[in-house]
């Protein structure tokens, strides 16, 4: 249809435009694809888990009309994703202006009347949050990869060798012992 890329910009705008002066998109935490082979990249989640939402200090049923997108069945698995996504509730919470919902009723959830005053003058207003906390990833360079001979330490030449010969020998010490021990039986009624 030749008119359906104009409509939907259209109703972009419109809903920009209903929503004003809040963003359109909501915040959404920082995760890592799943699967060994996409596990390097990281991209939107789907919500914050409430662990996160109360590291941060935020109650669960406020986040959603703040902005932040809540998913109460994530679970954290790593420490790491925890302080990541930690950080950026924070990020969020220090940019963030909530503007009184009536005029001159001021709620101690509230900005001050100074800050909202600023940014109505300034027109600082944000559309879109994943442009002012962007989710990157890694560059290839920076991140992990193949370690080279060159690379380790001096100690470390015969890594793999040394643990396979640590595996056999802690398979084969029963047998060994068993097989000393007949050496020296035999060797005791060699001697009588």
């Amino acid at each position: 249809m030749p008119g359906r890329k104009l409509r939907r910009r259209t109703a972009r705008l419109t809903k920009a435009a209903a929503v004003a002066p809040r963003p359109v998109d909501k915040l959404r935490p920082v995760v890592r694809c799943p699967s060994i082979k996409y596990n390097r990249r990281v991209r939107a989640g789907r919500g914050f888990s409430l662990a996160e939402l109360k590291e941060a200090g935020i109650p669960k049923k406020y986040a959603p009309t703040i902005g932040i997108s809540v998913d109460p069945r994530r679970a954290n698995l790593s420490t790491e994703s925890l302080a990541i996504n930690v950080e950026r509730l924070k990020a969020y919470q220090a940019r963030l202006i909530i503007f009184p919902r009536r005029v001159g009723q001021h709620k101690k959830t509230d900005s001050s009347k100074e800050e909202v005053d600023a940014h109505k003058e300034e027109g600082k207003i944000t559309r879109k949050t994943h442009s002012v906390l962007p989710i990157v990833n890694e560059a290839r360079e920076k991140a992990i990869g193949e370690i080279k001979k060159s690379d380790m330490g001096e100690g470390e030449s015969a890594a793999y060798r040394k643990l396979r010969d640590a595996r056999s020998e802690a398979r084969l010490v029963g047998v060994r012992e068993k097989r000393a021990k007949v050496k020296d039986d035999e060797a005791t009624a060699a001697k009588k």
